[in-house]
């Protein structure tokens, strides 16, 4: 039983085998054929791509033998084109070769001609030169001199015409350099007072103290006058009880006493303790308000106008001008319109426009010292500038505004013409009415006295005098004589603040009736 099975699976194994044999050879015949087949399709690719390349090499050579002929045409046409012109340029050479032949015929034959002039001319020069020698010996004979002696004459007249005309065109220069300057300031001047605009005087030397009812006046003045007695001894102010409804007046030069009096009086008024040691006592109080007002108002005032590193006293001097007055005019207010003034003046100049400002508002701090010695204001100034340090341009801009000393720097005239800017505009400082009114009517009276004026007017606040005059008494030319005279007069014989100016007037009038 055993055999059999073994027989029958080595059969069936034989018989596997023989089934992959069979199916391995006829795999093996179809890859035979594949490959034969994949073999002849390349052969016959390889044929077609051999004949595409044979082909297209045959078209590139018939190409290339085609530009060949063309490039090789083209340079036999220019080969040609090049014998052309070369046997024109032949032509050319020939035609040219001809023609200079005749060139230096003719330049031969006008050689000759120059050489025969040129002979000519030496024998016409010897000829002149022995006319002119004759000429020069004839006329040293007549004037007597040589001509050496004749040149050195000619070179002196020479020499003075040149001086003269020299002379002449540096006047001319020097003339128009003074129109120029002239118009320049008056430009920066103008221009100056125009950017700074400050309130017209109104400083006075009393104080209107007002109050709410005269009951209060009897008590501000206590038993036997002891309050009024005590209250003007403590501040050094005269007040003035009289019938004035609602109103005490303090009289006093003092603004800073003046001061004071009122602010006393009103803490003693809202306070209503009137007696003469409360009186003291609030009159020391309100002196120490006022020094720490001053001070503050100087630091305030420095800050404002951009001015660093001032010493304590001459701060304190500032503030103090807060309560001083010339002519009306407030001396700090007056002092910072000079700083500001001084300081577009000088920015105009190509100046250090924070210098001038600086000596503006110092120039007139000897007008507030803590003692009154016996100097000018400018020198005083002068001297507690140099004291606190300041700078030496500074110092002198401040003791040579009045010219109380040399000036050395250019901060001096600019300290000194804002200075007067500010004091003699219109409306900065206050004159008696009756003062006033009389140096305008001197002003009309002194024009009037002339030959042929017929009206005269002193208007913008005797700033201008317009004089009118007949033109049948005065010509054109007399009447600019006219304008000089009366302001050599005015400058001569009058006090005035600024600067006057005279307009003369001439009018012709000619009038005719239609009937």
């Amino acid at each position: 039983m055993i055999v059999d099975i073994l027989i029958y699976i080595t059969i069936a194994i034989v018989a596997a085998a023989i089934a992959t044999y069979a199916t391995l050879a006829a795999q093996r015949r179809m890859a035979t054929t594949r490959a034969k087949q994949i073999i002849s399709d390349a052969e016959r690719e390889a044929d077609d791509l051999k004949r595409d390349k044979v082909l297209e090499g045959r078209e590139e050579a018939l190409q290339i033998t085609t530009d060949a002929e063309k490039q090789a045409n083209q340079r036999m046409a220019k080969v040609q084109q090049a014998e052309a012109r070369q046997k024109q340029r032949e032509l050319q050479l020939n035609q040219l070769q001809g023609e200079n032949a005749r060139a230096r015929n003719e330049v031969e034959a006008a050689r000759q001609a120059l050489e025969a002039q040129a002979q000519a001319l030496e024998a016409r020069t010897a000829e002149l030169d022995k006319l002119h020698r004759q000429a020069v010996e004839q006329l040293e004979h007549i004037s007597g001199l040589s001509s050496q002696e004749a040149k050195e004459k000619l070179v002196e007249s020479l020499k003075d015409e040149a001086k003269t005309a020299a002379a002449s065109y540096v006047n001319d220069i020097m003339d128009e350099a003074k129109m120029t300057a002239n118009k320049e300031a008056k430009r920066i001047v103008v221009q100056t007072i125009q950017r700074v605009a400050t309130e017209t005087a109104i400083e006075n030397s009393v104080t209107v103290f007002h109050i709410d009812s005269d009951e209060i006046k009897g008590r501000i003045i206590g038993r036997e006058g002891r309050n009024i007695r005590a209250l003007e001894a403590a501040t050094g102010i005269e007040i003035i009880v009289d019938d004035t409804p609602e109103a005490i007046v303090l009289s006093g030069f003092d603004p800073v006493r003046r001061e004071i009096a009122r602010l006393a009086l009103h803490q003693l008024v809202a306070d209503g303790r009137i007696h003469p040691a409360r009186i003291e006592e609030v009159v020391a109080k309100v002196r120490r308000q006022i020094e720490e007002e001053i001070i503050e108002t100087g630091k305030r005032t420095a800050i404002d106008l951009g001015i660093h590193g001032l010493h304590p006293d001459l701060i304190r001097l500032v503030g103090k001008m807060k309560y001083r007055s010339s002519y009306g005019q407030n001396l700090l207010q007056h002092s910072r319109e000079t700083a500001n003034l001084c300081a577009i003046m000088a920015a105009e100049l190509g100046l250090n426009p924070k210098k001038a400002r600086r000596a503006g508002l110092l120039h007139d701090i000897g007008k507030v010292p803590d003692e009154e010695p016996e100097l000018p204001h400018a020198l005083l100034g002068m001297k507690l500038a140099e004291k606190y340090k300041e700078k030496p341009e500074i110092c002198n801009a401040i003791g040579a505004h009045h010219d109380e000393v040399e000036q050395t720097s250019l901060l001096a005239p600019i300290v000194q013409v804002c200075d007067a800017i500010s004091g003699a505009r219109p409306g900065a400082r206050r004159e008696i009415v009756e003062a006033y009114i009389k140096r305008l009517n001197d002003l009309e009276q002194l024009a009037l006295s002339y030959p042929g004026v017929t009206k005269t007017y002193a208007i913008q606040a005797g700033r201008e005098l317009r004089v009118i005059v007949g033109a049948d008494k005065i010509d054109d030319v007399e009447t600019e004589k006219l304008s000089a005279e009366i302001a050599k007069r005015i400058q001569d014989e009058m006090t005035y603040p600024g600067q006057v100016k005279i307009t003369v007037i001439r009018e012709t009038r000619s009038v005719a009736f239609a009937k």
